[in-house]
């Protein structure tokens, strides 16, 4: 069995599609086609099946997939065990970014990495928290940038992120005046708040029904651009890390902290435990856990 073909697969099912596979690693859709037959000649199954939009790993396909990896990741160890470290720096990387938070420390974490292994390719996509986890179980990412679930066993994480939540508001709003807001203070706004592919969504509503109302949403969004021109139309308040506050124009909007319980935005690198993981991917995690600070 080449171990090429296993590759092939590999990126294919990550693709969900010959012709991105085959773009991704630089060879002809035919040689991706021509591999994929020859692994289901040889095991005797079907590994994909077409849908209307893409194609999609069979029950067969899912078992082979999860062994494909640990195959492949077994054999590039022994290669570079061989070859030496020289062989750790190249590759490429996967990670889901969420469009709203304000991760400061990301885009540091990123130059410093590139300035130490520039030749690994770090390939950004930027999706909602729900569909950055879904895209890791599918192997569609590497990493995601998500709150994952305290006592979720099925990954593994390197916090990044912890940040309290902020109120903006515009300047001429009734609470500009005050130094600290209260939860019950906004029990009468109209509220614009992330939408439900983030965990916040639930506990903005729930911090809100802990204060004795249900909060009044006339937005649901992951945009965070369309939040603050809401918020400075004065069409509402929002609620956002306090990061992200401190950049905001003071001019059209100004934030307030909320009284404790703060709302923490928490944020980690999320990857699927028991995974097969290249060597870039090794690298840039070993690498975050040197330079990333402390939460």
């Amino acid at each position: 069995m080449d171990i090429r073909n296993l590759e092939y697969f590999i990126e294919v099912a990550r693709h969900k599609s010959f012709s991105k596979a085959a773009e991704a690693i630089h060879i002809s859709q035919p040689g991706i086609s021509k591999a994929i037959k020859e692994l289901e000649a040889q095991w005797g199954v079907v590994l994909f099946y077409r849908n209307a939009k893409n194609i999609e790993l069979t029950d067969s396909g899912e078992v082979i997939l999860e062994q494909a990896q640990q195959i492949v990741s077994a054999f590039y160890n022994i290669t570079v065990q061989l070859d030496g470290l020289a062989k750790m720096q190249v590759g490429k990387l996967y990670i889901g970014v969420p469009p709203i938070t304000a991760v400061t420390a990301l885009s540091r974490l990123l130059s410093a990495f590139r300035n130490e292994y520039p030749k690994i390719q770090v390939h950004l996509y930027e999706f909602g928290p729900k569909k950055i986890e879904a895209a890791i179980q599918e192997g569609q990412l590497d990493i995601g940038i998500f709150t994952p679930a305290e006592q979720d066993e099925q990954y593994e994480k390197l916090w990044l992120e912890r940040d309290p939540h902020d109120i903006i508001m515009q300047p001429k709003h009734r609470l500009a005046q005050e130094e600290v807001v209260d939860y019950k203070q906004l029990s009468n706004e109209q509220f614009i708040i992330y939408n439900n592919e983030y965990r916040l969504h639930d506990l903005i509503i729930s911090r809100c029904q802990q204060a004795g109302f249900t909060p009044k949403i006339v937005l649901e969004t992951s945009q965070r651009d369309l939040i603050t021109q809401m918020v400075a139309d004065d069409l509402g308040i929002a609620l956002l890390p306090r990061k992200l506050c401190k950049s905001l124009d003071a001019r059209m909007l100004i934030s307030r902290p909320l009284v404790d319980p703060q709302l923490y935005l928490k944020l980690a690198f999320v990857w699927k435990k028991a995974r097969y993981l290249s060597h870039a991917v090794r690298q840039f995690l070993d690498f975050v856990r040197k330079n990333a600070p402390q939460t």
